[in-house]
Parts: C-alpha cells; structure tokens; sequence
C-alpha cells in the first residue's frame, strides 16, 4: 500500500521487450539521494507513477522491473521511453505517516489531461476519465494521478478538476505534463466499496 506522496522523480534508462515482445524490462535510475536501492530487497514493491511494480534488479542507483501485457495496455507503461520521468514512492510501513489517502498502486484507467489553467498562486488541472470510472469521483473526494495523491475540487461528467501547488508541480510529473497527455488513475478504494455494497443491496 502507499500513500500517493510522490518521494522522488525518477528517469527510465532502459526499456527492453521481453516474451516475445508481448512483455517488457524496465531499469529506471532514481534520483540522487532517494534510496538506498541497493538495501531495497528484491521483489520489493515501488509505485512508478501510480504503478505497483515489482523490483526485480536493483543496483547503485536504479532498479529494474518487468511489466506484463495486461500492464502495458491498462497503464501509460506501454508508452515509456528512454527518458520518460516517473513518480516513485516506496510502500507504506505500518506506523507511517499517512500524509495522502490510501493508494494500492492498481491504476483503474487511464485518463487524459484536458487542461491546466492558472488560478492565483497554483494551477487548476482537468482530467477526462474513462466513462465507467466517472461515477466513483466526487467533490472533495481523493484520487490518484500518476500516483500523486489529489483532492478533487469538482466534477462535470468524466471531467473533474484539482489544484496543483507550485511545489508539488516541481516535485512530480505535474511540471512535465501538458494538454492531451496521458495518465494513470486510480479511483479512491472506499468509493469503490461503497458503489460495489450499494448494487448489492
């Protein structure tokens, strides 16, 4: 589990088709100071933007994993070049502080960046969400953006809004992305218990 508070940026160096082409390796380098990777046990869990993936090599300053299909086509992976910046975050350690909400790292859909307006000293944000995955944000509610845990502020059929602060612009993927980029989103888990004990009631 995680929390959605993004602890580092980090840069994939290397992606490499693996299973006949179907399934791929990915190194990522982490920043400087971010973790000791090489403390960091294999087969150890690390969001990558949203994704839990499996670490699976680790070395001095970067670590690999392996991303299936069924991955690659459900996420932003299947996207990833040489260079692409990625949020990370290490799993939750009971006792942590919960800065953000919940985040189990299974991204639900993908969505698509509608806008980014200035709006006094931050950025109001709009994503487009897939139809089915609309129903489960609400005002005030939590979702996850490439991992970024985020209050929303309003909602307008599959379209909701957020604010960005200038230093969580700076410390995510936020500073990079622009209109018509993709991302990764995972719907608040209580909402969906809640929809899922209200059809069976």
């Amino acid at each position: 589990m995680f929390t959605g508070i993004v602890t580092g940026l980090g840069t994939v160096r290397e992606v490499t088709p693996i299973g006949g082409g179907a399934d791929m390796r990915l190194v990522i380098a982490t920043p400087p100071g971010w973790a000791d990777t090489q403390a960091i046990p294999r087969g150890a869990s690390i969001a990558c933007s949203g994704c839990c993936l499996t670490a699976v090599d680790l070395g001095p300053d970067w670590f690999a994993v392996t991303a299936s299909a069924e991955t690659l086509a459900r996420t932003t992976l299947g996207t990833w070049r040489a260079g692409t910046r990625v949020n990370l975050e290490r799993p939750l350690r009971v006792g942590d502080e919960l800065g953000g909400h919940i985040v189990s790292g299974h991204v639900d859909g993908v969505g698509a960046v509608v806008s980014a307006t200035p709006e006094h000293g931050s950025t109001r944000w709009r994503f487009r969400v897939p139809g089915p995955l609309a129903r489960f944000i609400a005002p005030k509610g939590s979702v996850a953006v490439d991992g970024v845990s985020l209050t929303v502020n309003e909602v307008e059929g599959a379209e909701f809004g957020v604010n960005i602060i200038p230093h969580t612009a700076a410390v995510t993927t936020f500073g990079l992305l622009k209109p018509g980029d993709a991302v990764n989103i995972e719907i608040d888990t209580l909402a969906r218990y809640v929809a899922r004990l209200q059809e069976s009631a």
